[in-house]
């Protein structure tokens, strides 16, 4: 079994300026509301979240001349990183971008590099990020190393793409350069789970064994059909019960976790919706407004590859993590994976209802199974068990 071969970054010869530093905690300390912050405190422990994240990078793209996609918060959560690595972008010594290159901006973001098991590589959601697999890769542990694939165009360096065959493609080169030959293990929430059907598909086309294919709470998007406005009206009246059902699943101190997870959630699509009302009423171009209007197109296109994928039979067992119940408008046969998937089909159906599966606490409960099924797929990919 081949574990991937990341590079190793070379130790940063600069060394981040005070005033780099003492700006950088500034602007923490106002998007947080946290007075005492260290130079190696990190990010994600303070409270930040993918919604602050925005503010927090189109300031930096403001102050510093420098823009970076969210995901650098994995590579550098820290200030003190933080400020070296904005220090090193904006050094003279760094070439300069040359016109329609992506300035050796990689898809491949680097969750948890280290662990002896193989690796996990998820694909993005309808935003774009994946500091929503964060909570997942931290349940999984420090032995599984969890590598996830952010779309293309979150950098603003060049145009999101339109169509899930090109976005697998591109993940494809980006995985094999990572490791370049299986048996893969692959998965992705939602839209992600639909990249990852095709990024699977691809590989296969490649020769190459795909292990484990896990699909989180995702649908044929093509079977689904758009809604009429009473549908889309109970599809609302739906979302809001299955939130109070996760809510009321819980004891106290773990309703106080979702709410809190929930509030995040959704603090973090504040700029998508802006980014939309901006596409429709146009408005000033600021950094921060033009971080959102980039997040609301990449989602905006994603949605739309959705719709128009017309996924084929796929020659592997996909495994698929359900809710306990799903949106009527979901509920149908032929918006699963039974019909498609020619190796079989394993249903793993997780205690929480939609929209609660990578949210604190129930998100443990989908490392645990997904943990589970990945350990059963090793076995059974490993030479010396067939």
């Amino acid at each position: 079994m081949t574990n991937p071969v990341i590079e190793p970054t070379p130790p940063q010869a600069v060394i981040p300026h005070d005033a780099t530093t003492k700006q950088l905690t500034t602007i923490w300390r106002e998007l947080l509301g946290v007075e005492s912050i260290g130079p190696e405190d990190n990010y994600f422990d303070l409270g930040g979240d993918s919604a602050l994240a925005v503010h927090l990078f189109a300031r930096i793209e403001k102050l510093f001349k420098v823009k970076l996609p969210l995901a650098t918060l994995f590579e550098a959560p820290s200030i003190a990183e933080l400020a070296r690595l904005i220090v090193s972008q904006s050094s003279p010594d760094t070439a300069a971008p040359v016109p329609g290159e992506n300035s050796g901006w990689s898809s491949l973001v680097v969750i948890q590099p280290a662990g002896s098991r193989p690796a996990f590589f998820c694909m993005h959601g309808a935003g774009g990020n994946v500091l929503i697999y964060r909570e997942l890769s931290e349940h999984l542990g420090s032995d599984l190393p969890f590598y996830g694939l952010q779309a293309q165009g979150l950098d603003g360096g060049c145009a999101p793409l339109a169509r899930i065959e090109d976005m697998a493609a591109a993940y494809v080169k980006e995985i094999q350069r990572a490791q370049p030959s299986g048996p893969y293990f692959i998965g992705g929430y939602c839209m992600g789970g639909t990249v990852a059907y095709e990024v699977a598909q691809q590989l296969q086309a490649k020769g190459q064994e795909i292990a484990f294919l896990g699909l989180f709470d995702t649908m044929n998007w093509k079977k689904v059909l758009v809604p009429s406005s009473m549908g889309k009206a109970y599809h609302g009246l739906q979302r809001l019960a299955f939130h109070a059902a996760n809510f009321l699943n819980l004891d106290f101190q773990g309703q106080s976790e979702f709410f809190r997870e929930k509030l995040r959630a959704l603090k973090s699509r504040i700029p998508v919706w802006k980014g939309l009302l901006l596409v429709k009423f146009g408005g000033s171009t600021s950094a921060a407004k033009s971080e959102s209007l980039v997040l609301a197109q990449i989602w905006r296109m994603n949605d739309a590859a959705c719709t128009e994928y017309v996924a084929k039979p796929y020659g592997g067992v996909v495994t698929d993590f359900r809710p306990l119940k799903q949106y009527r408008m979901f509920d149908k046969p032929d918006a699963k994976w039974e019909q498609l998937a020619q190796g079989g089909q394993r249903i793993v159906q997780l205690q929480v209802y939609p929209a609660g599966m990578l949210v604190e606490p129930f998100v443990k409960h989908l490392a645990e199974a997904l943990k589970s099924q990945l350990d059963e797929s090793m076995r059974q990919s490993n030479p010396l068990n067939k």
